[in-house]
């Protein structure tokens, strides 16, 4: 015990500064801590929403939805918006919450070394060393790029990216451009691209779901309305969450709602492609929920026009001149575009060294398992805010982010009341959390040995969704508390 531990001196490092950041600093804010940074990479906040640019980049979750319950926007242009106008509502909700003068940005974390008592020492920008007492892994699941591992990837001459490094300075404009992928980022930038290349390539590995987004801009009316009478937007969310809700039994494995989606799916697939041959090449392999389920306006159009052709074959090699597919067919290309998705849980970002010298990159590697999706045995006071299978299928990430910045500041408050140093979560409840979840993982498309998906891990886990309905995520997160750690 010690002196460091009260609300006014602990010192507790938040990383990242998007949506969980956010909220996770305001709610500590609220329960009275006064000593809390806020370590963001960018030069600014916003999370994904700032990093990421790349054309046609907007949330496939309702606007009204996807934001914060205590922190309302009316002025959502759209029911569905894309990526300016949510940077610019996370940036405002950073000023209004009080927690943009706790961030420090350009401010990158490279290390986190335990040192004993509690305390940790974080190397920030290479060179820097800071101690904190507690940290807070705030970090975002779309981030890191995952490239894919083709031959000779580093052979092409021409310009080349990932989705999340979007190259603006490259024009391509009357360029043949090969894009990688088809799904979440993929169905969002071909529309974008086919109205100004010469030609577009898209080598689809595996076809999605996919249903109509049904975009529609709301009215100054409508504005008003949200505005001035607050229950009317209330009553949007809620039905909205009912909605989202349904995707949970979507994804589970044998429910009459999967055949359901499927089906919307289907439909929605047959009345936008005439041609029997592309029909049959867009039809999933897969239940509902093996893959994210997408949304889109556009995507189908935009693959039956005269200068877009989606191929089936996938990529096998990178040449000098563009991609040769399994069938050795040569395509030529001025630009190659990866739209291969994300390390969803990259325990690597940075270097996480906890008790006895133990890398937690090596421990989830193992077995990538968080108590609750917040702590891992061995780390003593280094927290997930979402951490492996800690994120809702069927609520929006805001939802699951408000459950858990409550659950963890409420977790903190006890400690500092109680002037406890150091929380390290019990091995044996660690190890029935990852006993339940292994047990309930395959209830569900996304978890099932047939789904190959990158919601699975090469060791075979499925780290990323909860296994479990949002009534008990409330209440396994309610009942959080300090009987669930050792406690010095």
């Amino acid at each position: 015990m010690s002196d460091r531990s009260s609300k006014q001196t602990c010192r507790i490092a938040i990383i990242g500064s998007g949506p969980a950041g956010i909220a996770m600093a305001r709610e500590l804010l609220l329960q009275g801590f006064q000593n809390v940074a806020v370590l963001e990479k960018n030069a600014a906040a916003g999370g994904t929403w700032h990093q990421h640019s790349y054309p046609g980049l907007a949330c496939d979750v309702w606007a009204h939805s996807y934001s914060y319950s205590f922190a309302p926007n009316p002025n959502w242009s759209a029911n569905f918006v894309e990526r300016d106008e949510i940077e610019a509502y996370l940036q405002r909700c950073s000023r209004e919450f009080g927690v943009e003068p706790l961030t420090r940005f350009n401010t990158e974390v490279n290390a986190a070394h335990y040192l004993g008592d509690g305390r940790w020492e974080l190397t920030l920008n290479d060179t820097e060393k800071e101690v904190f007492d507690i940290v807070i892994n705030a970090g975002g699941n779309q981030h890191t790029p995952q490239m894919p591992d083709i031959p000779g990837i580093d052979s092409f001459e021409g310009p080349s990216w990932h989705s999340t490094d979007w190259n603006h300075n490259v024009d391509l404009r009357g360029k043949r451009v090969a894009l990688i992928g088809s799904a979440a980022a993929a169905v969002q930038i071909v529309p974008e691209l086919v109205p100004i290349v010469e030609h577009l390539t898209v080598i689809q590995r595996r076809p999605n779901w996919i249903m109509e987004r049904g975009k529609k801009p709301y009215s100054k009316f409508q504005q008003r309305l949200f505005a001035l009478f607050p229950p009317s937007l209330k009553l949007v969310r809620k039905i909205q969450g009912f909605f989202m809700g349904l995707v949970y039994q979507a994804a589970t494995m044998g429910h009459k709602r999967m055949q359901d989606f499927e089906n919307m799916a289907l439909k929605y697939l047959d009345n936008k492609v005439k041609d029997p041959a592309l029909r049959e090449a867009l039809v999933p392999k897969t239940h509902y929920g093996c893959q994210r389920g997408l949304v889109s306006d556009g995507y189908y159009d935009a693959l039956q026009a005269s200068n877009c052709e989606l191929i089936t074959d996938a990529a096998a090699e990178i040449t000098a001149t563009g991609v040769k597919t399994t069938s050795g067919r040569q395509i030529d290309a001025d630009v190659i575009i990866y739209c291969t998705g994300y390390k969803v849980m990259d325990f690597d970002r940075f270097e996480v060294i906890g008790q006895r010298n133990r890398n937690l990159t090596d421990t989830m590697e193992q077995a990538p398992v968080a108590f609750k999706g917040m702590a891992v045995p061995g780390f003593p006071n280094y927290f997930y805010v979402i951490g492996p299978n800690g994120l809702l299928l069927s609520a929006s990430y805001f939802v699951t982010i408000e459950i858990c910045v409550k659950a963890m500041a409420q977790l903190l408050a006890d400690k500092a009341d109680q002037n406890i140093d150091t929380l390290a979560v019990k091995p044996e409840l660690h190890e029935q959390f990852s006993d339940w979840v292994a047990a309930n993982i395959s209830n569900f498309s996304w978890g099932h040995s047939s789904c190959n998906s990158y919601y699975r891990s090469a060791s075979g886990h499925a780290p990323f969704l909860y296994p479990g309905s949002i009534k008990h995520y409330k209440e396994m997160k309610a009942a959080c508390g300090l009987h669930e750690y050792i406690l010095e």
